[in-house]
């Protein structure tokens, strides 16, 4: 299961490393940071909303301490989400990637302190080989553009994604379903997205071309939504939260893998050694005793 668990971590990367494609294609239609995270709720909701009708009603159940536990990670997801897109946008991507993965050393340090994990030396120098593979990939190394509203908000989504795995974490040590679980994720932050994403102006930008679009936001929420967050909350069932979050930094390197591949950027030598580091430090966590 452990092995199997570790799967779903890189495939759940791999996914939400689709997300620059997305954001490329929607962002010259007019839409906002926080109306494209509002689609990834959204959608996802909506996709898991048909699956449970269909399938098993009885996942519907949930208790208020698991209710409770849900809305902390929806909102945690939709403050990721819209804080790491506005980041991309004032500021580049690579400060946006770089802050945003802050998130496996908060799990971390949260993780040890109150979860009772072990913070071994493999561990320590996993994650840090993670975060210097993440700076070269995203191009921190040769060359960034600072913003300190783009610092602040990428070092938000970091603290919120930290504070999703946590959520997540202590739902799976609860027993809870995992598909209860990203379905209720999912409909808390469509309802935190809808109120915050001014739905009408959003009608407006989407009317414009509307079956372009509409593949788009589709393919967006299940792509970077349903997909990956149920991998990943999978996952959380087998494998201790620090561990889990910084896997799922292997992000930024499909992210460049894709643009390169998708959009025509050039690989340099810098994000070429980051792809080695992540995949070494993938490596010593897989052979972790945790």
């Amino acid at each position: 299961m452990k092995k199997r668990a570790f799967l779903y971590i890189i495939l759940a990367g791999i996914f939400w490393g689709t997300s620059g494609l997305f954001v490329h294609a929607l962002a010259p239609f007019g839409f906002s940071s926080i109306q494209m995270a509002a689609t990834r709720g959204v959608v996802s909701s909506i996709c898991l909303l048909t699956y449970v009708l269909l399938k098993n009603r009885s996942l519907f159940r949930a208790t208020p301490k698991e209710l409770l536990l849900f809305a902390g990670s929806g909102v945690s997801m939709f403050i990721t989400a819209s804080s790491y897109y506005f980041a991309m946008q004032v500021s580049s991507v690579s400060t946006a990637v770089v802050l945003m993965y802050t998130a496996p050393i908060i799990v971390l340090l949260y993780s040890v302190t109150f979860l009772g994990e072990k913070m071994t030396r493999l561990k320590t120098i996993s994650v840090i080989c993670m975060l210097a593979g993440c700076a070269l990939v995203s191009g921190v190394i040769g060359g960034i553009k600072f913003s300190w509203l783009g610092i602040v908000f990428g070092l938000l989504s970091g603290v919120a994604y930290g504070s999703y795995n946590i959520f997540t974490k202590i739902q799976m040590k609860n027993k809870s379903n995992p598909i209860s679980a990203s379905m209720y994720c999912f409909i808390f932050m469509a309802i935190v997205a809808i109120i915050c994403a001014k739905p009408v102006h959003f009608v407006s930008i989407a009317s414009q071309c509307p079956w372009q679009v509409f593949f788009y936001l589709v393919g967006c929420g299940v792509c970077t939504g349903v997909i990956p967050y149920f991998l990943y909350t999978l996952a959380l069932k087998a494998l201790p939260a620090g561990t889990a979050s910084a896997l799922g930094i292997i992000e930024p390197m499909s992210a460049t893998i894709f643009s390169v591949v998708f959009l025509n950027e050039r690989l340099g030598f810098f994000p070429a050694c980051g792809i080695a580091l992540i995949i070494g430090a993938v490596v010593m966590l897989s052979k972790s005793n945790e």
